[in-house]
């Protein structure tokens, strides 16, 4: 069975939320994946792998934190390379959900002149 537009716009969408998410404030995942759920619905197991990507790619960096309940939390926090991505991948977003609501508003003119 295919993936709805929505599974799919959300993939597409999550690693500019993560960027937003940290561009406010240094979190965790578990901090990160919630606001998400809440957000978009996005489930906890896509958070981890991205972020280990976002690592990787050098968009993020780790630090530990110490906790009094229970073990350190590993925080992310943006790196220039993040803000950077950041700042594109929302250009982008803006120019992209434009042009989708363009053609949308005229699929909605079109029909409205039928009726």
């Amino acid at each position: 069975m295919p993936e709805t537009i929505d599974i799919q716009l959300k993939k597409g969408a999550l690693g500019l939320c993560v960027l937003a998410l940290l561009a406010r404030a240094d979190s965790y995942a578990y901090e990160i994946a919630s606001r998400l759920s809440d957000a978009i619905g996005m489930g906890e197991g896509t958070i981890y792998p991205l972020m280990r990507r976002m690592q990787t790619d050098g968009l993020v960096e780790t630090y530990l934190v110490e906790s009094s309940a229970g073990p350190s939390r590993k925080y992310y926090r943006l790196t220039a390379a993040g803000r950077a991505a950041l700042d594109a991948q929302a250009a982008e977003w803006k120019t992209f959900t434009r042009a989708v609501d363009a053609v949308i508003s005229d699929a909605d003119a079109a029909q409205s002149g039928d009726a």
